[in-house]
């Protein structure tokens, strides 16, 4: 028994380790429950008191309610952050496959496009469709089979043809990644959980919206012209004070007892004095989390760095819906002032403990100037500083309004503001003119060359065209959850009869060691924060269907070990050695075919080729580890071993 411990203790933390990945999201599905049955008992109390009241209105009351719970139970939040994500089959949404028109692009690159012109495009338009080729290299065949010089619409008549075509694709692929840069801008500022947008091919990206059921609002979402502005970012000495009323407003206190503003932002002059961090005679830093949270809904949900300069908050980003909520009820409408808003910042931030946040700013509503004025924007590096930087050109009439802000508004920020999303907020130094200026700071040529698409995208350099668009419904995709769960139990039900039967005691072993199995790989997908999908629970069917498989080959081995003559000691021992060679090499091959589907797959295939994957690893390690180690158990204490019929 002593030999066994090691392998014994090593099989016991893998369980707890897969179960304590696993406890957030069995919580998460009782805390569900819990609050689905509180929120549909208060909405019986509200409809019965006030049976006119509107839908709108209930919806409103309703979600502050869930606001309330949730602030009092922080465990929720916790639990739904790192529970196992659904997919869009199994929560519900739309589904969108969209096309970025180049052909639009390139007429309007074109010199002088004419008849001729117009009508080959049309033909590599059509061929383009029917291919994943890009429009460049099919358009440059079909003037080079009508000997058409490339120089006659592209380039300069000075230009080599290979130069003029490197810098067509160019112009073809940037085009793309800047309306992917849009459309996952749009999506993440809609407020969207969990959403997937990747490209596929040379021109189509996939848009993948879970909890979104209104088509044509997500259609004008994703089709509709970028905005790009820039927005003075309003001072520490106006944000503070304003942040202390909305917090005073939502918890009801007095300004006397918000949260001491000295401290969060020192460069501030403000009024509020440094001891207004008492609160009912206790310390805020004493306060636990739930009271701190009832005390001050706004403050526990934007957090105010107090070693920094400016008001800026950060949001959690699980938090951020609840915090707009709170920002539209009317009493917060009421105090807030017409002419600013706040926005969050574009690119998240990740702290150590790996929680999201995002940089909320209080700027201005008006722009100051807005993107159309943008003649060009490129990441470079500065000669001087060797710092990665961006520099913008703007048009005449761009320069002249440029030079009239920033020489009025000197040690101020202006915000570089797309679709509503902050992307950056440089101080302004001195005044600029000649419409050139740049932006500092970036911490990588990847940064700086993201915030030049950025810029670049004030506007989509090519329509969009939706080729696919499907919707599932929420009870559609409760609908695939059971029947997902009801063919897993039931693959696995059969499986284990037949082991059971067909094996006797050892074919317990196999079941023990598949239990073993479903459980690591649900353990692997809720550490890895995965998103389930329906082809996901078919590869974790499959699964349970091919993880006996090593124990079929062990056990037949060993069957034919015993009919030698051996002990059951050595049939055991040679069974297994003699296995290995077959077992990895089913499972390697097949573990390969996974990576590759998985790697030239997208969204379902991805999806089932990374359950098949963690699968065959899983019954691997259950197999020759676990069904090993219950075997040697078995027959160290002298138990008969029944391999099925002999």
């Amino acid at each position: 028994m002593k030999q066994y411990r090691f392998k014994i203790f090593i099989v016991v933390l893998f369980v707890i380790v897969a179960i304590y990945y696993l406890l957030p999201t069995y919580y998460d599905y009782q805390n569900s429950n819990e609050l689905a049955k509180s929120l549909e008992q208060i909405k019986s109390e509200i409809k019965e008191k006030n049976p006119d009241i509107s839908k709108k209105e209930l919806e409103e009351i309703l979600a502050a309610k869930e606001d309330s719970i949730i602030a009092e139970n922080p465990s929720y939040r916790q639990n739904r952050e790192d529970r196992i994500k659904l997919g869009l089959d199994l929560q519900g949404g739309m589904y969108l496959q969209l096309e970025v028109n180049t052909a639009r692009l390139l007429e309007n690159l074109a010199k002088d496009p004419d008849t001729q012109f117009a009508e080959i495009l049309a033909i590599a338009e059509e061929k383009a469709k029917q291919t994943d080729e890009d429009l460049v290299s099919i358009l440059i065949t079909e003037l080079k089979n009508r000997n058409i010089r490339i120089s006659r619409y592209f380039g300069d008549i000075r230009q080599e043809e290979s130069e003029i075509i490197d810098e067509l694709k160019s112009q073809e692929e940037d085009a793309v990644s800047r309306a992917l840069q849009v459309i996952n801008n749009r999506v993440n500022q809609y407020g969207v959980s969990e959403p997937n947008i990747q490209k596929q091919g040379a021109r189509r990206i996939v848009v993948e919206l879970p909890g979104v059921a209104k088509e044509e609002e997500a259609k004008r979402l994703l089709q509709g012209r970028a905005l790009l502005e820039f927005r003075l970012v309003k001072p520490a000495e106006f944000s503070v004070p304003l942040m202390n009323k909305i917090d005073e407003v939502l918890s009801g206190t007095s300004v006397a007892d918000s949260l001491a503003t000295t401290d969060i932002v020192k460069s501030a002059d403000t009024t509020v004095k440094s001891d207004t961090s008492l609160i009912d005679d206790k310390p805020v830093d004493q306060m636990d989390p739930e009271e701190f949270a009832r005390k001050h809904p706004f403050f526990s949900l934007a957090i105010v760095n107090p070693q920094s300069p400016f008001a800026d908050a950060y949001v959690k980003d699980t938090d951020r819906d609840r915090l707009l909520r709170l920002l539209d009820r009317p009493e917060v409408k009421k105090i807030f002032p017409d002419d600013v808003e706040f926005l969050f910042g574009f690119e998240p931030i990740t702290d150590d403990q790996g929680n999201t946040y995002h940089m909320m700013y209080l700027v201005n509503k008006t722009p100051e100037l807005t993107g159309g004025v943008i003649e060009n924007a490129q990441a470079t590096i500065d000669p001087q500083s060797n710092e990665n930087i961006v520099t913008m050109q703007m048009n005449s009439e761009g320069a002249t309004e440029w030079a009239r802000i920033t020489g009025s508004n000197i040690d101020q920020r202006c915000a570089i503001v797309l679709d509503g999303a902050v992307y950056s907020a440089p101080k302004i130094i001195n005044k600029i003119t000649g419409g050139n200026s740049q932006i500092t700071g970036m911490g990588s040529a990847e940064e700086s060359k993201l915030l030049e698409i950025v810029l670049k995208a004030g506007a989509l350099p090519a329509p969009i065209d939706i080729l696919e668009e499907r919707t599932v419904g929420p009870s559609l995709g409760q609908d695939s959850i059971n029947s997902g769960l009801m063919s897993t139990l039931i693959g696995f039900a059969l499986v284990a009869i037949f082991m059971i039967a067909y094996y006797k005691k050892t074919g317990v072993v196999a079941d023990l060691a598949l239990m073993f199995t479903v459980l690591f790989v649900f353990g692997i997908l809720a550490a890895f924060k995965a998103t389930l999908t329906m082809p996901g629970i078919a590869g974790i069917i499959l699964t349970i269907g091919m993880a006996v498989d090593a124990n079929v080959i062990i056990f037949e081995r060993i069957r034919e070990e015993l009919t030698t003559g051996k002990t059951v000691k050595a049939a055991v021992d040679s069974g297994f050695k003699n296995s290995y060679s077959a077992i990895f090499d089913a499972n390697i091959t097949t573990f390969f075919t996974g990576v590759i589907l998985y790697q030239f797959g997208s969204g379902p295939i991805q999806g089932f080729a990374l359950t098949l994957m963690i699968g065959i690893v899983c019954s691997m390690v259950s197999a020759l580890i676990i069904s090993r180690l219950v075997i040697d158990l078995m027959t160290s204490k002298g138990q008969k071993l029944e391999i099925g019929w002999r």
